[in-house]
Formats: structure tokens, C-alpha cells, sequence
């Protein structure tokens, strides 16, 4: 299919290549790519989406192999966003970008990792992965001869720091973080209005493959079992229809029938609700998505009222679970003595990270230091960030 023959394709609420803001640093158009294609493919090729394999989503990467990482689950939620997007006539290829980015900026350790680098950092602005994947996007990557970052399209940047709605206003006594009010300053995101469609898609098809997912590994680690699933309003309904249609069918055969029935009708009620507000409001171009006063990609208000006993179950009985607090605490402590350590000690940094820090002014100045160590920790993988510890801390430990 030629590039004109699949524009031609897309709804017109879509957003198009060939209206595209384009990119911060003038480029070439591809003969073969649009520039979403390109975005798509320069975040797969990027050194930050590798190292999501060894990064946590819930469990820790050595508890096993058949769990979630980040990457895993960045696959899963691309996958789900661009079938919900072929369906409604959404530029897929912008809807796969977002998803495989938008959680390029986490932490070791998943939550608990940011929630140790954020308090480390509540004295020189805070951190959050949605203001670190900005970063890695728009500075941190350095593939490119001429530009930092990825150059990414308009479009792409606004649906990874958007995706979960506008920015803008934001509660009394709250600022933006660093990165997006820096990079606000050099280009407009838009930030008071609701991400393109295919930014929304995302962000739910995130919400899907979380949601599903994280029961599928709770239940694999044995932190609850199917009988407590099946009195939840969503599951229990699925379970039943499962083991009436299949009689006696074995523990992981089940849970898998259940989950895959479930994603598909999350996303079916997802599809119904979407096209009823479609109809509704009439949206005629990406800009009226975005000009609109509510998002016009949305779960039903029965699926979303059926979504808050999972969620708290999840909550309660998964990340809360005392196996998964342990664990997150060694992974906090491990984050609070690395960070105080460069801090104190910046010459234990690596020799480029130390260039980097005379270069920018961060021997003297506090703020400009810390920043380049959360960079430094953020960027570490699970397994990074616990042999770099033992090597700092361990005497034993090869340096």
C-alpha cells in the first residue's frame, strides 16, 4: 500500500503525515516513511527502549523470566493501541510511537524507583518519568549527528507528554517539571488542550494491558488465586463463561482464556464508546480532537465503574503484597544510597558522566548535579543499578 493510498485511508479526526508539525531540527522527508513511521522506528532503535528489558514493572527482573518488564509491556500496549486504531481509522503508526515511548523514562525498580529518585530530588525540582521521557527524547539520546535526542515530530512529543491528558492548568502550588516547561518555552505542546486521538488510544490501551496483565502475573506468582479473581465484578462474569464453555480446563489455560477475553472486551466496550462520542461531537480534524472539552477516546462509565474493585484489588493484593514491599524497599534503599553518593562523591561518577558535569557547571552548582545524577539512575536497568551499588558498596565487589 502506498503512502497516498493509506492517508486516504485514515478518518478525517486522524492525525495525517502530511499535516504534521514536523520536527524542532529541520529534516528530509523519507521517500519510503511518513514521519510517524520514522518516529516508530527511532524509538526502537533507541538505547533507552533496549534497556526497558531489564526493567521492572512489577516484579523485579531476576524473579522471573515469564513476568512483565517494561519492555514487554510497551510491546503489549502498542499492540493493543494500534488495533483499537486500524478500527477507528487512526493513524496507527503515531498510536504505536507513543505507546512503545511513553514509559521510556522510568526508573529501576518500576514505582518504587521513582518514587526514591523523586524524594532524592524534591530539592532540585522533583522527578517524574513522564518529565524523564521528554528528556531522553528532546537531550539524553545521543545517536544523531545533528540534533540531540530524537527529533521526534510535533505530534509524537505532544502524545508522549500528554497521554494521559492536558498539563495545563495545573493545581495551586504546583509547576510543570523541569523538562516539558523548558522544552514548552522552545515549542508549544499545547499543553491545555487533550492529546490527537491516537495519544488517547494509548493511554487507554496502557490502562488494558496493565490492568489484564499484572492479574496475569499475580496470579503466576501465587500472590492470589483464580476463586479471589472471580469474585471481581469484571473477571468473575469471564471466568464462569470460560469454565462453562470448557469443563475442567487446566489453572494456565484458564487464566490465559480469561485475560485475552477480557483485553477484548475492555477494548470492545473502549470501540463502542468511542464512536458514540465520535458521532456526537463530530470532530472534523486532529485539531478539534484536541480543542475539544473532553477526550473523545474513553471507556464506558459501566466499564469504568467495574475497573475501580480491580484496581483496588490489585492494589491491595499485588503491589501492596508484603513479598513485593520487601523488595521494593531494598530497591528504594539502593536508589537513595547511589543518589547520595554521587552526590557527595561525583568523582566516583564514569569519566563521560563526569565530563559532562564540568561541562555544564555541576561541580559547583547543586541543582545542575543532581539532575545529571537522576539522569545517570534513571537510566540504569534493574540489573545495572544492583551491581553498580555492590561495586560502591561492597568491598569485596570488583569496581
Amino acid at each position: 500500500m502506498t503512502a497516498d493510498m493509506y492517508q486516504a485511508q485514515l478518518a478525517p479526526y486522524a492525525c495525517h503525515p502530511a499535516h504534521s508539525r514536523g520536527r524542532l531540527v529541520r529534516e528530509d522527508e523519507s521517500p519510503t516513511r511518513s514521519c510517524f513511521q520514522r518516529d516508530r522506528d527511532r524509538i526502537v532503535h533507541s538505547g533507552a527502549f533496549r534497556k526497558l528489558k531489564y526493567k521492572t514493572q512489577v516484579f523485579i527482573y531476576h524473579e522471573g523470566d515469564y513476568y512483565r518488564t517494561r519492555l514487554t509491556h510497551s510491546l503489549e500496549v502498542a499492540q493493543i493501541a494500534r488495533s483499537i486504531s486500524r478500527t477507528l481509522g487512526l493513524n496507527e503508526d503515531l498510536a504505536e510511537a507513543v505507546a512503545l515511548a511513553h514509559d521510556l523514562g522510568h526508573t529501576p525498580f518500576g514505582h518504587a524507583g521513582e518514587i526514591a529518585l523523586n524524594a532524592c530530588m524534591e530539592p532540585y525540582g522533583g522527578f517524574s518519568h513522564n518529565d524523564q521521557a521528554l528528556r531522553i527524547l528532546t537531550r539524553l539520546e545521543h545517536r544523531y549527528a545533528g540534533f540531540d535526542g530524537l527529533n521526534l515530530t510535533w505530534e509524537a512529543l505532544e502524545g508522549v507528554v500528554k497521554h494521559n491528558g492536558p498539563l495545563l492548568p495545573l493545581p495551586d502550588g504546583q509547576g510543570l517539571p523541569t523538562t516539558i516547561r523548558a522544552f514548552q518555552d522552545a515549542w508549544d505542546l499545547e499543553l491545555h488542550t487533550n492529546p490527537g486521538a491516537e495519544a488517547q488510544v494509548a493511554a487507554l490501551a496502557d490502562d488494558i494491558a496493565y490492568n489484564n496483565h499484572d492479574i496475569d502475573d499475580g496470579l503466576r506468582a501465587g500472590l492470589f488465586d483464580m476463586d479471589e479473581v472471580a469474585e471481581l465484578p469484571l473477571f468473575g462474569p469471564i471466568v464462569r463463561e470460560v469454565c462453562d464453555r470448557y469443563p475442567g480446563l487446566e489453572r494456565g489455560r484458564l487464566i490465559h482464556e480469561t485475560v485475552r477475553r477480557l483485553i477484548d472486551r475492555m477494548a470492545t466496550d473502549l470501540l463502542t464508546e468511542t464512536r458514540a462520542r465520535l458521532a456526537g461531537m463530530k470532530p472534523g480534524s486532529a485539531a478539534e480532537v484536541r480543542a475539544a472539552g473532553r477526550p473523545v477516546v474513553a471507556f464506558s462509565d459501566r466499564m469504568l465503574e467495574e475497573q475501580r474493585p480491580l484496581r483496588a484489588f490489585l492494589r491491595q493484593r499485588m503491589y501492596r503484597h508484603y513479598r513485593v514491599n520487601r523488595e521494593m524497599s531494598k530497591c528504594k534503599r539502593v536508589v537513595r544510597a547511589l543518589f547520595q553518593l554521587f552526590m557527595d562523591e561525583p568523582n566516583c561518577l564514569p569519566t563521560q558522566w563526569q565530563a559532562d558535569l564540568a561541562a555544564t557547571g555541576g561541580e559547583t552548582d547543586l541543582t545542575v548535579r543532581a539532575r545529571l545524577v537522576a539522569d545517570y539512575i534513571a537510566g540504569m536497568t534493574d540489573r545495572f543499578a544492583l551491581a553498580e551499588y555492590s561495586r560502591l558498596f561492597d568491598m569485596d565487589a570488583k569496581t
